[in-house]
């Protein structure tokens, strides 16, 4: 039961990240749009897609509605950040209360300290090949 509900708080905690990276791609591609927009007559027509269906308008028409559909984005986007730090919250406090560990990590109690020195933690490119 705890490590089922500990999966579910995981996958929550992945879906909110899934989400707000999409919606930062919307984003951007909003601002891309919105910046080609400002550079073309106002009275030039365009198209855009609403509900599904592809409808004509102008870019003076077009232009205001993807600037507020951006200020839209941006304010669900920063939910999301203020939803996947409590969750984030949600899952460390249930980690500590229920002493989980993930496979391959250590207890910080009986970590050997790091070491220094060419092939420690802190020695560097332990592994990487330059050339």
């Amino acid at each position: 039961q705890v490590v089922s509900r500990f999966n579910r708080l995981r996958q929550d905690q992945r879906s909110l990240a899934s989400k707000a990276a999409e919606l930062e791609l919307e984003l951007n591609e909003h601002s891309l749009v919105i910046e080609t927009l400002r550079e073309v007559d106002p009275t030039r027509k365009c198209f855009r897609m609403v509900g599904g269906v592809l409808v004509e308008r102008t870019v003076k028409e077009v232009l205001p509605a993807l600037e507020s559909n951006k200020e839209q984005i941006s304010k669900l986007i920063e939910a999301l950040a203020q939803q996947l730090q409590a969750k984030g919250r949600e899952l460390s406090e249930f980690r500590e209360r229920h002493n989980i560990r993930l496979v391959g990590e250590e207890d910080p109690k009986t970590a050997p300290p790091p070491r220094d020195g060419p092939e420690g933690g802190k020695g560097g490119s332990a592994g990487v090949l330059v050339s």
